[in-house]
């Protein structure tokens, strides 16, 4: 097995990671205290071709592989978890939904904007009572003539109040419940009934708003139905299988982060008179969240890897998900305590780590829904 980087995955994740440093990073703690939008930052990315990175070029992409891309999204969890998940939803949802059921003028119109930045994408498919429950969900899309008529509403979904492009699930079939339900392109700036009703104030994730939508009347013509009638939960599914490898990268580079940071505290931070990383208890704290973290990255190229060969990866993506979700978190809360009494300030970014670590045990699938995701496909 071959672990060395090719050229070119190297040159995107150095150029990725200078972005971070100099752009990111600097900005991250303004972001997490306003939770605005970073308009700018997310226009630099699109200029980078970092808004499409493994959508075809011909579609408006980077046509990156998923090695590249997983990596990349590490790197910009690193500089900031909220901008990570701008991303994440952005293509590993949004993007890759047009794009793996899209015919190929949905692609043209919808997708090539996205992937190129000009426009930002949103996922909306759960509700406040049907979050891995999706089959319980109540927004129904009923056909009048060449058009569907939306009525419902969604929650929990990141860049919903900024995206032009949304896309939504709702039951076209209510009777068969998850084999009943459809997916559509909504425009927010073009159809009537689309309604934001706010955006939620978060532990962290800052500057990716979670908005609750709501449709009143939505009418959308047939042609932005994605795929086939009824196929929504299907394409739900593949779509959050594949989208789990990016959360994973969120996890490893937030646990980077954390981890880069614990170290140049110990390294500067002196009691007894002697920096702090000479005590063993220290150094022991620190040698186990490198481990967890490269644990974590490797798991994430596994999955990435089984993926880009077209084999099943069901279990190597929730495993993923799972195992960086939590070293995120474990690793943040050490890098609280190693610094301390100023960990838990906002002097220090360690706090802002925790607090962004924690939402990856949550959405993609719940860490409770993914082992039993694992266990399933341990028994088949």
């Amino acid at each position: 097995m071959d672990f060395s980087l090719t050229t070119e995955q190297r040159q995107i994740r150095e150029m990725v990671a200078e972005f971070a440093d100099e752009e990111i990073q600097p900005r991250a703690a303004e972001i997490d205290e306003t939770d605005e939008f970073p308009w700018d930052l997310v226009e630099q990315m699109a200029e980078l071709g970092l808004m499409g990175m493994p959508i075809p070029v011909e579609y408006g992409g980077a046509g990156l592989d998923y090695h590249s891309y997983a990596m990349a999204l590490a790197e910009i969890s690193r500089g900031s978890g909220g901008l990570g998940t701008v991303v994440a939803a952005h293509i590993s949802l949004a993007c890759n939904m047009i794009y793996e059921f899209g015919n190929e003028t949905q692609k043209e119109e919808y997708l090539v904007p996205l992937a190129e930045g000009r426009e930002v994408g949103a996922f909306a498919l759960s509700e406040a009572g049907a979050g891995s429950d999706v089959p319980s969900m109540e927004t129904v899309a009923t056909r009048d003539g060449d058009e569907y008529v939306i009525d419902g509403s969604k929650l929990w979904i990141s860049n919903g109040s900024v995206a032009q492009t949304v896309v939504v699930f709702a039951k076209t079939a209510p009777e068969a419940g998850g084999r009943g339900i459809s997916s559509f392109i909504v425009r927010p700036g073009e159809d009537e009934g689309f309604i934001v009703e706010g955006t939620e104030h978060k532990l962290g994730d800052k500057g990716c708003p979670t908005a609750e939508l709501r449709f009143d009347g939505l009418r959308v013509p047939k042609t932005r139905r994605l795929g086939e009638e009824n196929q929504g939960l299907i394409q739900a599914l593949k779509t959050l299988n594949g989208g789990r490898i990016t959360i994973a990268a969120r996890g490893v580079g937030i646990a980077q982060a954390a981890l880069d940071e614990a170290l140049a505290y110990a390294q500067e931070r002196e009691q007894f008179d002697q920096p702090i990383s000479e005590f063993q208890a220290i150094q022991h704290k620190l040698a186990d969240m490198d481990t967890k973290v490269q644990a974590a990255r490797l798991l994430m190229h596994l999955a990435a890897d089984k993926k880009m060969r077209g084999e099943q990866f069901i279990k190597e993506a929730a495993q993923a998900k799972l195992y960086a979700s939590e070293v995120s978190r474990e690793v943040a809360n050490e890098g609280i305590q190693i610094h301390g009494g100023y960990g838990y300030t906002k002097d220090f970014p360690a706090e802002r780590f925790y607090r962004d670590a924690k939402l990856n045990e949550i959405y993609e699938g719940t860490s409770e829904i993914l082992r039993n995701t694992i266990a399933d496909q341990l028994y088949d």
